[in-house]
Formats: structure tokens, sequence, C-alpha cells
């Protein structure tokens, strides 16, 4: 079928798509299980403590939506049926689904019209394509910038294509309420509706240097959007500007022990990850989140990006005693990098000299002040040699997972499950094959010299499988309370 032909005064007006999977992970779950076809489906953590990340349309009629406290969503659907995380899934079909549209959720199409039609007939296509290729829906808005675009995607889910035709913004916004705007949150929105603003249609009918005084800068930006005026281009190819992880705990965590392991946990994740971007960071940011739900986040800046774990611990344990952690009990802990910067490739990476075998733990961990001990701590390895280790602990998360090698909360946990994974194999091997690593009596008399190790073999231990956050917190809690740390 060909395109229909277009003017040329058409092709000329700026036309922008904005494409939205309809309630993506729910839409998945259903599609690999037809059964719960027109059902309540709920994904997300666990009932005690977890978080709604997606609700299918049968579920949201009874008033379930994403970021909700899954307690809350059992309590309104009782007979809704609730499903786990399967983020290797979802991320596989998200995969499938932006190659379609080349990765991006806003398109703007204005130079395609000409040769592929209409933008409706565009957005069309991109949609019968998804579904044809994946059995996923998508809704589409069809308009003249992304403000528009994005509003109308979310007007007739799920499955719909809204158009905003040229000179019908003002109609279009007009009754829709305020919060539809970006940048109206729950504080901006209080204001607003001290001020009797309750639609957007009332928001442009405010002055601009009453919403700026009464605002800021965000009251000019508002009053523009109010009025359909959004002169942003689409982005083909946007950079992170940060990247972090985050864990909610199954239970709180009172003491200090347990916060620091996870704490290690999380710095050596990140690392992982800005080492696999190729890039590193200067800004190291903490975020705690208390059982009463009040969220702090602290924040640091380095004097040089960097993207290795032990420096990045060190950091937010500088940080810690800037918050009530170990005062108060914490249910969410996280940590991000930003300010970012691409690693320099000719220097990230040091060939590793055969003959030499690194130490795992020696001065992994430096200045990090530990109790006086007997024995000296190690010396701080130079910045290559910390690459090189950096680099030898992703291949054997690359090869063998997440647990092949992971944090250590304590000394006692590193030497004691070292001990145990060096007669069984290093690296998770289960079948006791005699390690590959040379000097490891020496590798664990300098792990007993430090007071924390960045890392233990605890793969043979547990296997291969990823440890979950409660997990991590029982193991580590277990050491701890062990005279022994076995």
């Amino acid at each position: 079928m060909n395109p229909p032909q277009v003017s040329v005064t058409v092709a000329r007006r700026r036309h922008i798509l904005h494409l939205d999977l309809d309630a993506f992970y729910a839409s998945v779950e259903t599609l690999d299980n037809p059964g719960l076809t027109g059902k309540p489906v709920i994904v997300g953590g666990s009932e005690r403590r977890g978080v709604v990340c997606a609700a299918s349309y049968e579920a949201r009629k009874f008033g379930v939506h994403s970021a909700q406290p899954m307690a809350t969503a059992k309590r309104l659907c009782p007979g809704g049926i609730f499903l786990p995380l399967r983020m290797k899934r979802y991320q596989e079909m998200s995969g499938r689904v932006f190659d379609i549209y080349h990765r991006e959720a806003f398109l703007d199409v204005t130079d395609s019209v000409r040769l592929f039609g209409m933008p409706v007939y565009i957005a069309g296509k991109i949609r019968s394509s998804v579904r044809e290729e994946t059995g996923l829906t998508v809704s589409a808005g069809v308009a003249a910038n992304k403000l528009l675009a994005k509003i109308a995607s979310d007007m007739n889910k799920p499955d719909g294509l809204t158009v905003v035709p040229p000179g019908g913004e003002k109609e279009f916004l007009s009754p829709l309420p305020v919060g539809k705007l970006w940048g109206v949150g729950k504080v901006t929105g209080e204001t607003l509706r001290r001020m009797g603003v309750s639609t957007i249609g009332d928001l442009s009918g405010v002055p601009e240097d009453v919403l700026e005084r009464k605002l800021g800068r965000n009251g000019v930006w508002l009053h523009r959007l109010s009025r359909g005026i959004d002169d942003r281009e689409v982005e083909s190819e946007r950079e992170a500007r940060s990247m972090g992880h985050e864990d909610t705990y199954p239970e709180d965590l009172t003491d200090m022990e347990s916060i620091k392991a996870e704490l290690l946990s999380l710095s050596t994740r990140v690392s992982a990850r800005m080492r696999r971007n190729g890039v590193k960071g200067r800004t190291i940011t903490l975020k705690v989140k208390y059982s009463d739900f009040t969220l702090v986040t602290r924040a640091d800046t380095l004097n040089h990006p960097s993207d290795d774990g032990g420096e990045l611990y060190r950091s937010v344990l500088a940080l810690l005693p800037k918050t009530d952690a170990g005062k108060r009990p914490v249910r969410l802990l996280g940590i991000s990098l930003s300010n970012l910067s691409a690693g320099e490739e000719g220097k990230a990476v040091y060939p590793a000299d055969p003959g030499e075998q690194l130490s795992l733990f020696a001065g992994a961990i430096a200045n990090i002040k530990a109790p006086a001990q007997p024995t000296a701590a190690p010396p701080s390895p130079s910045p290559e040699k910390r690459e090189k280790l950096n680099r030898a602990v992703d291949r054997i998360r690359e090869k063998f997972g997440d647990t092949g090698i992971s944090p250590g909360a304590s000394r006692a946990e590193v030497v004691e499950l070292g001990r145990h994974a060096i007669l069984r194999g290093w690296w998770g091997n289960p079948w006791g094959f005699e390690s590959p690593l040379r000097h490891h009596d020496e590798l664990f008399q300098g792990a007993r010299r430090s007071s924390v190790a960045p890392f233990s073999f605890c793969g043979a231990l547990r296997g291969l499988e990823r440890e979950t956050a409660a997990e991590r917190v029982a193991r580590n809690r277990a050491t701890l309370r062990s005279p022994t740390g076995g």
C-alpha cells in the first residue's frame, strides 16, 4: 500500500509522534500467558514491602496504579493476579519494540511525511508493526510538539491513537487538569490550587509575571506549556545524566553494620555498571528512605571522575553520618553517580601481565580507617593496578554471574567463605577443581589484615543464582553475629 500524497504546506509543519507501550509489564505477562487476558494483572514487588510496577487496565478500574504499595493494591483489588517482576523478559521485549521505531519514544517525522505519508499514517504503521511482530499494543499521540504528543498518547489508552490538529492546541489543552503538564508535582500543584488554578485553561489565563513571582522560572515555563508552546527538539541519542542502583529491603535496616554492608554491595554494582558503559562520574549521591517513607539525599563531588567501587564506597561512608541511618530504621538505600564523562579508553584498560598475580584484597580498601591491629594495612595500589583489579572482577562476573564474586560484609566472611571456595573451586566452580589462582594462602592472609574486604568468592557456596536483597541482608547479618564469621 502506497502512502497518501502530502502537500508541501503539510510537509513543512513540525510533526511529532509519541509512542507509549500500554501497561508494558502486565501486557508482557498476558502475552506469555493468554489465560490472563481480561483479568486484573498486577506486577511488582512483594506484598509486604514492594510497590506496583505495572497494572493492567482491568486492575486500574479498582484504583491500582504504578508506584503504589503492593499492600494497598491488594486491599483495593483482592481478586487481582499478583506477579513478580521478570526483568530479563521485559528487556527482551522492550528491545524488540524499540528496534521497530529506532529506540525513541518521541519521533520527529517532519522530514519523513513526503516519503512515508501523513503523520497519522506513519503512527498507524508503527503501531501495526509492533502488534504484528510482538503481540503488544502501543498508544500514540500525533501533534506539533513533544508536550502535546505526550499528552495525546495518554488520552485513549489502551491501543489508542489521538491527533491534535494544527490550530486545535488550545481547545485540546484547556479542559485538562493542570497536573497533566510537565513540572506540576505535588508542591506546585498545591500552590496553583491555592491560586484557583485547576485546569490548563485556568493556568493559561494567569499573567506570566504572576506565575514567575509565585513559582520562579518554572512559572514562566508552565505559562508557555499551558498555551501549547514547546520548542524542544527530539533528541535522537540522549546521554545518561546519572547512573545508580537502589534497593528496598524486606525488613528495615537498623544497625550500622548491615547498612554499611548494603552500601558496599550497591557501590560494587554501580561501579561495575559504570565500567560496562564506559563512563566515570564525579558527583556521588547517597539516597536514604526511612521506614516512615521520609526520603533524604546527600551528595559529594570528587576532584576527579571515577568508576572505582572502593572510592565510591569510601565516599558514601563519609556521607552516611549526615543522615539518620542507624538512628532511624532504613527502608531503602541508593547510590548514584552524576556529572558523567566518557572513560579514557586509552588509559582505562591495562593489559594484564601474565607473570603477575594481583591480590583481590590488598589495598582495595585504601584510606578506610580500621580498628588498630597488630599488622599494618596493606599499601594502596596504583591506579593502574586498581583498574586491572576492577577489570578482572568484571570478567569474573560476566562469566559466572554476579555471585561469582560478590561484596563481603566483613573480614570474617571473606576469610571463612573464601577458604571454602578454595576447597570447592574458585569462581563458583562446584566440581572441586583446584584453584587456578596462585598464592591463595597469601591472599587470605592479606584479607585478615583488612577490616573490610571488597570481594569474596561466595558463588561456590550459593551457586550462581542471583541473590535478592533479602538473601544478602540475611547472610550479612548472620555473618556479623557469628564470632567466627562462618
